[in-house]
């Protein structure tokens, strides 16, 4: 009978490896063989499990392919992860668009702004030019991001826009999109135009808000002046752009513009503050900071206030950070985003703590909180002695539930323990994919090698 069971164990082993081996096979012959529908659901694991090793095969599959749900599904994921390789099969599309569907061509010219593709400006500046409102808004939006990495290329092509903005008909729609283009170049030839917008009280109120934010990416001190009178004008939404738009600027001036931000009563205006506060690390800031994080009725404000202090991270701010988490009257909400916030400004400083209260949380069966603070201990980074982190770790991966094995092998990998060897191993051959998956990835990070029996 044990022989039998051996022989069991080694054949379901070995038809573990052969099955990973065999996915990776079906997905390229996926790649080479399948439907747009099959490829589109297989670019969408891709997606999610966040993996590269078929790039090539898909970067080779879209060169000779008109289908429109292939394409759009292949420059969508290339796009979001910023990766290059698919440039000239994309300004093809835009050159060759009536043979191409208006769905491909627009994901052609907007996987061309996410890479900024400097190469691809003359050919969305030529699309423009045919001024064809299908492909207006995404044009603007591609070809600012396109041109920002040369200040040449930035310059021109934020005169092309605001000439394109004065001269033309772009639509009521596609005025905020130019002009967040033009902040999108970050050119300073642009400012004068943008001041103008953002001064003028008979604008239109979205206008002067994109110019105030478009103001704020470029940067230049020649468009402060503009942005500081803004905060306080009778607009809400104006003053809340306008408070928003100060992080990139220093001075005094400025700080108190941003603290006059935390008195404002509209609630935007105080997110905007504390944005601002925690862009500028502002030490100043942190009483403001504690008053919004323990009082302000808006939970979003409590939010963005935790997190400024714990972006300014001096002693005061990381005892306010400590003390609305260890208060168990306070909202799971503010415990859990405070604890965060403390793990990581301390690198890790707090993490007995953060476990005992994990524990307590269990104890009394509040699962949202438990939950929260599983999370930020699965993700702590901690300095120093990593013995109890390695405990902790070794309690998850042996005997926990499926997200806590998740998190235990997270934890050995944030923190390069090498001891948790056995139980990396023995998990990279759980049935759950995602739980072996993830040890496999774990193992490979740690150099930890897998026997293959």
């Amino acid at each position: 009978m044990n022989r039998i069971v051996i022989l069991f164990i080694i054949f379901m082993f070995s038809f573990g490896v052969f099955a990973q081996e065999s996915i990776e096979a079906q997905r390229r012959d996926i790649i080479l063989y399948g439907t747009e529908t099959e490829i589109a659901s297989l670019i969408q694991v891709l997606r999610v499990e966040n993996v590269d090793y078929l790039d090539d095969e898909l970067i080779a599959l879209v060169q000779n392919t008109r289908n429109q749900r292939v394409l759009t599904g292949v420059f969508g994921f290339f796009g979001e992860q910023e990766k290059t390789g698919l440039e000239q099969r994309a300004m093809r599309a835009i050159t060759e668009r009536e043979d191409e569907t208006n769905e491909t061509v627009l994901s052609a010219i907007e996987y061309l702004g996410r890479i900024k593709s400097n190469a691809a400006v003359p050919v969305i500046m030529e699309i423009l030019d045919t001024e064809e409102r299908r492909f207006l808004g995404t044009g603007f939006r591609a070809i600012g991001l396109a041109s920002s990495g040369d200040k040449a290329l930035a310059d021109e092509t934020a005169e092309f826009l605001i000439d394109y903005y004065e001269f033309r008909e772009p639509g009521n729609d596609n005025r905020s999109t130019i002009i967040n283009a033009i902040g999108a170049t970050g050119s300073s030839a642009g400012v004068s135009f943008l001041t103008g917008i953002a001064s003028n009280t008979d604008e239109r109120i979205p206008l002067r808000m994109a110019a105030l934010d478009a103001l704020s990416k470029i940067g230049d001190p020649e468009g402060l002046e503009a942005i500081l009178s803004c905060v306080g004008t009778n607009d809400p939404n104006v003053r809340s752009a306008a408070v928003s738009a100060l992080g990139p600027f220093s001075g005094a001036a400025v700080e108190s513009a941003i603290l006059d931000g935390f008195r404002d009563s509209y609630y935007r205006s105080r997110i905007a503050a504390a944005n601002a506060a925690r862009d500028r690390k502002l030490e100043s800031a942190v009483p403001f900071l504690r008053f919004r994080a323990e009082r302000d009725d808006v939970p979003n404000v409590r939010d963005e206030a935790i997190r400024a202090l714990g972006a300014i991270a001096n002693a005061e701010a990381i005892e306010i950070l400590n003390s609305l988490f260890i208060e168990r009257k306070n909202t799971d909400r503010v415990r859990i985003l405070s604890a965060d916030m403390l793990m990581k400004c301390t690198s890790g400083g707090k993490f007995s703590q953060l476990v005992v209260e994990m524990e307590e949380a269990k104890l009394r069966n509040q699962t949202t909180l438990y939950n929260g603070f599983l999370r930020v201990v699965g993700e702590a980074v901690v300095e120093g002695s990593t013995t109890e982190v390695e405990n902790i770790a070794r309690r998850f991966m042996q005997s926990g539930t499926p997200i806590e094995k998740l998190y235990g092998l997270d934890m050995a990998q944030n923190n390069n323990i090498s001891g948790l060897r056995e139980e990396i191993i023995t998990l990279s051959r759980e049935r759950n994919e995602s739980i072996a998956r993830r040890a496999r990835r774990a193992a490979e990070s740690l150099g930890i090698e897998i026997p293959s029996e």
